[in-house]
């Protein structure tokens, strides 16, 4: 794997191998190959991070490898350098470089210009190292994940777009509920299909999440949409996931939120607390996923 940049940059091969060594390092005795020994990690971060940054740190450290962390005012991304420059520079003393972005394009451009593996941490159109541990997550609450059913209600963001490629490539049904004006692109949604997956996608939240294994949401409004935040919250009445919603759900459902999140506006506070929910379990996984991804990435010097 020589770039991670979205979920379809794997096959549904690579892609449950990384999902295997994640689970079997995790539960242990098995211990992870010291993949890094010897090698630096870039990790750029343009934007803030928590769960990324620390479970991407200590993935790098547990195989061996020494992560530097950088902000990109530090690098002067885009502005003092051009992504492709910062690129290559990172390159010239690193093995991989990870980052996490604003824009799609910054990603792209950096992959273009380096031959060693580029990982996307987080970019608007994707968060793929986010679905690998949402799907480790419902490997370990439902066992074998094909034909079970997992419903996002909320924005057809970046993290639904990636759910949409996991989907395909691991075989459970994706369906994104989101108001009118914020559904999953179509570009994605033919993209993933065309992979293989069922996904569908609906503006009506209380039918589409009736006996699904797993609900999951997101913020309205994610990092760089703040302006956006009282004209969300007025589209995304009746998205919240509440008590009322679960019900439907079923007893049996589980629910899932990649953080951070606002307790009274996406979700409750009665559901993110309660027995149902499985957030850091999730959250935990970040770092069992990112572990086994930046074990699979094809290093310099690999042959």
């Amino acid at each position: 794997m020589r770039r991670l940049l979205e979920i379809d940059d794997l096959d549904p091969a690579a892609f449950a191998r990384i999902l295997d060594d994640a689970l079997a390092w995790k539960q242990g005795p098995v211990a992870p190959p010291p993949r890094l020994a010897g090698h630096g990690v870039a990790l750029l971060f343009e934007k803030p991070s928590a769960r990324t940054r620390t479970s991407s740190e200590m993935a790098v450290v547990s195989l061996g490898g020494h992560a530097v962390a950088l902000r990109g005012e530090e690098v002067g991304l885009g502005s003092r350098e051009t992504p492709e420059d910062v690129a290559r520079t990172l390159a010239c003393y690193c093995s991989v470089i990870a980052a996490r972005v604003s824009d799609h394009a910054t990603l792209v451009a950096m992959a273009s210009a380096v031959t060693v593996p580029v990982v996307n941490l987080l970019s608007d159109r994707a968060h793929p190292l986010q679905a690998l541990a949402d799907v480790l997550t419902l490997r370990e609450l439902v066992g074998a994940v094909e034909g079970r059913r997992l419903v996002f209600v909320g924005d057809g963001n970046n993290v639904a777009a990636s759910l949409a490629y996991a989907a395909a490539l691991s075989g459970f049904e994706l369906t994104v509920a989101s108001p009118p004006g914020y559904e999953l692109d179509d570009e994605i949604v033919a993209a993933a299909r065309n992979l293989g997956g069922s996904i569908e996608v609906t503006n009506e939240p209380d039918e589409a999440v009736k006996g699904t294994d797993v609900v999951y949401t997101d913020v309205w409004a994610s990092m760089g949409q703040e302006h956006e935040a009282e004209v969300r919250r007025a589209s995304f009445v009746g998205f919240q996931v509440d008590e009322r919603l679960m019900e439907l759900a079923g007893p049996q459902a589980r629910f899932l939120h990649c953080l951070p999140a606002h307790r009274g506006e996406e979700v409750a506070a009665a559901v993110i607390d309660g027995p149902q929910s499985a957030v850091w379990q999730q959250a935990e996984n970040r770092f069992h996923s990112a572990r086994a991804a930046f074990a699979a990435l094809a290093l310099p010097g690999d042959e």
